[in-house]
């Protein structure tokens, strides 16, 4: 029996990794024989470097660069396999997760880190590189990442404006003359699954701006700095148009990425189960174990797992959930998922069910490994 375990991460918790080593421990005590392939998964956000390394064999390096509010950190890149292309994460320069509660302020907060690391990854001689966008601590519209590669972002004086989101309510003039000369041979691919416009009420600002801090006083200045930053980068014949799927993406970086960078955007899920070769391995398979920290009604609407469950449906694979919780209209989850299994163990509280989320999973697996081994 073969069997492809392929899980996100169980966010908060732990990463794709460790949820594979905990199902395939459940699965090998009662299938001890059984082929079982691990594929860390993620889809653009947090651990996509980690499970893309993992999965393609490849090594990691560190890099120290600006984090959000200007702080030194150690950010992280991939490199894939035995190939020359680089994997990132702006989360690893320019995350919320690198900052207190307390300190969380999209007006300040900076790609700028973000700029450095693909400056490092271009020194380091790489011409492809994949970016995550997930998880970001800013608004700034990649404006900060603009700065560290080079383009001039100036106020009325001819001054640099200042970093984060706030300092967009400034911007007069771009100028692209200082900018990294080797930007226009790399080949730059966006991970991204979010579909939203840099601008409005389902824009950056008023969309994510709340999560990273913003108050609603801070989102209607943000809103303001970014159709500021929109209207000169249209002048400037940056871009067209800042309304394009995923523009409003970490913070807006996805407009700067299209604008500074000529990236092209992919589904994280997607460019996942390529870099993983799932498809090949699906064609031998008797069953994919996939699963995520919580399963809602955002599931099924392109999120990770269901395009995994697409992809193993398509290759008449039965593919099974195992989540951290199930919530809401439930019986919708069997439209996706040939079978769908909480590793709940009974009522407590959310420490408590990421203490005992490895042994839940293990025991999960266990269950699971009983019903299909004959």
């Amino acid at each position: 029996m073969k069997i492809i375990i392929a899980p996100d991460s169980f966010k908060g918790c732990m990463r794709s990794p460790d949820v594979c080593e905990a199902f395939k421990k459940g699965l090998a005590r009662e299938i001890p024989d059984a082929e079982i392939i691990s594929i860390p998964m993620a889809d653009g956000g947090e651990g996509t470097v980690e499970a893309a390394v993992a999965a393609t064999g490849g090594s990691l390096k560190k890099v120290t660069v600006s984090g959000p509010l200007g702080k030194k950190v150690k950010a992280q890149f991939g490199i894939l396999g035995k190939s020359k292309t680089a994997i990132m994460e702006m989360a690893s320069a320019s995350g919320i997760e690198l900052l207190k509660r307390e300190e969380l302020n999209p007006l300040k907060a900076s790609t700028y880190g973000t700029g450095e690391l693909i400056n490092a990854i271009i020194r380091d001689g790489f011409r492809e590189i994949i970016i995550g966008i997930g998880g970001s601590a800013t608004v700034d519209g990649g404006a900060g990442m603009a700065q560290a590669l080079g383009y001039n972002l100036l106020d009325k004086k001819g001054d640099e404006i200042q970093h984060g989101g706030a300092g967009l309510l400034n911007l007069k003039k771009i100028l692209s003359c200082n900018a990294n000369p080797l930007l226009s041979k790399v080949k730059i691919r966006v991970a991204c699954d979010v579909k939203n416009p840099l601008l409005g009420r389902n824009g950056a600002a008023k969309i994510f701006g709340p999560q990273k801090g913003a108050s609603p006083h801070m989102v209607e200045q943000l809103e303001k700095a970014l159709s500021n930053y929109s209207k000169i980068l249209k002048s400037s014949a940056f871009l067209k148009s800042t309304d394009n799927p995923g523009d409003g993406a970490a913070g807006g970086l996805g407009t700067g990425l299209r604008a500074f960078c000529n990236s092209t955007f992919v589904s994280g899920a997607e460019l996942m189960i390529e870099l993983s070769e799932m498809k090949k391995h699906l064609k031998t398979a008797d069953f994919i174990i996939t699963g995520e920290g919580c399963t809602d009604s955002q599931t099924s609407s392109g999120k990770l797992c269901s395009v995994i469950a697409q992809t193993a449906r398509k290759a008449k694979v039965p593919v099974i959930l195992i989540s951290g919780a199930l919530k809401g209209n439930t019986e919708k989850f069997n439209d996706v998922f040939d079978a769908v299994f909480s590793i709940s163990a009974g009522p407590c509280s959310l420490d408590e069910a990421i203490l005992s989320a490895k042994k839940n999973i293990v025991l999960t697996a266990r269950n699971i490994a009983r019903l299909i081994r004959n």
